[in-house]
């Protein structure tokens, strides 16, 4: 009898990949969403649903949830969360009440309930680290800190040491000290740092992954707080010019969906990660005016993007992943390449809803001063 995985969050964007592959190899699949509507317009469950998947209605802020499928599964992979940097920033209970809350009601009934897991996966974040790291000019390590708000209002976008020389980006390793900058980084790093202390606790195997940027199909496009991939093929799609904050040229890790998924369920069937976090990124910097040039070549568009020199609080500078853990720890190095990983957007995209929201979005935050 094949063993039986919750993966919560399971139809939506990265979910929906990891129950496919579970199913792919013959795993007994439980998903269960609350289909919100933020990401899943009216609350339906989306077209791309699979038949070998058991699918079901809940709320990871629901107790009843975790005491009716926790004694039934073997492992959970926990991905639900309400996800968005900038929204985070002023929604802060209802980030903190569905990400933290909803992984404490998990791990309570781990603890408290009749069978515990033989294994415990959550997906945690790389704006946890804030900036990344940085080399400074006689190569040494640095770890700055968020640039000062004074920096940022003179437009001077680079981080410089206190000599006033410039650092350059370095790959960001899982020991770097974290330094969280959003309500939504924070809410990550208590769900990581919850799940795996639990775990060294009562001797529930626990990995958390720390999620790059992932882009693929199945993101939505009318969601103005999804991916960067997503939200600029949105405002293509609509004819619009993506709107670039600083100079668009702040890097990023961008990682396929599909890379993340196998890295989930290599972190199932491998003990050699178990206790850890563990970086989920392709180790390879691309700028934010890279992403939507590549668009528009796909595209075949020649839109060019609104660089509007503002800058958002709690934005960092540059971070992009050291993923020798992933690689040696869990067996995995990402195949796809940005290119390739947008192409297939594109590609799913021209049939899926776009409702561009991003100018919305931007004046919201503008108005609550968060965006300058």
């Amino acid at each position: 009898m094949s063993e039986r995985i919750l993966v919560t969050g399971g139809a939506g964007f990265i979910g929906s990949f990891v129950c496919d592959l579970l199913a792919a190899e013959g795993y007994d699949v439980v998903a269960v969403d609350k289909l919100d509507p933020q990401v899943h317009p009216a609350g339906q469950w989306p077209a791309w649903r699979n038949p070998r998947v058991e699918y079901h209605l809940g709320d990871c802020t629901d107790p009843a949830l975790w005491r009716a499928w926790l004694p039934r599964v073997g492992a959970v992979i926990h991905l639900a969360a309400v996800v968005g940097v900038g929204q985070s920033q002023y929604q802060v209970a209802h980030y903190v009440r569905n990400n933290v809350m909803g992984t404490a009601l998990m791990l309570d009934e781990v603890v408290n309930g009749g069978r515990r897991p033989r294994k415990l996966i959550v997906a945690s974040s790389n704006t946890i680290y804030g900036e990344g790291r940085y080399r400074r000019p006689d190569g040494g390590d640095a770890y700055p800190r968020l640039r000062p708000a004074a920096q940022l209002r003179r437009r001077e976008w680079e981080l410089r040491d206190a000599d006033g020389a410039a650092l350059a980006p370095a790959p960001t390793p899982e020991s770097k000290p974290l330094d969280c900058t959003t309500v939504y980084a924070i809410t990550k790093r208590d769900q990581e740092e919850a799940v795996l202390a639990i775990g060294q606790a009562y001797g529930v195997p626990a990995v958390a992954l720390r999620f790059f940027g992932v882009c693929g199909p199945r993101q939505s496009l009318s969601n103005p707080y999804t991916g960067v991939a997503a939200i600029f093929l949105s405002r293509l799609r609509n004819r619009r010019a993506p709107l670039v904050f600083e100079d668009g040229r702040q890097t990023r890790d961008f990682v396929s969906v599909r890379d993340v998924a196998a890295a989930v369920v290599r972190a199932l069937e491998t003990d050699a990660a178990d206790g850890l976090a563990v970086n989920v990124g392709t180790g390879e910097p691309h700028t934010v005016l890279e992403v939507a040039e590549m668009l528009n070549s796909l595209l075949g568009t020649a839109i060019t993007p609104e660089v509007t020199g503002e800058f958002r609080a709690g934005d960092i500078r540059h971070c992009y992943a050291d993923n020798r853990l992933l690689r040696e720890r869990l067996g995995y190095a990402p195949r796809w390449s940005l290119r390739d990983a947008l192409e297939e957007v594109v590609e799913w995209g021209a049939h899926a809803e776009a409702h561009d929201a991003v100018e919305a979005a931007a004046a919201e935050l503008r108005d609550r001063g968060l965006l300058a």
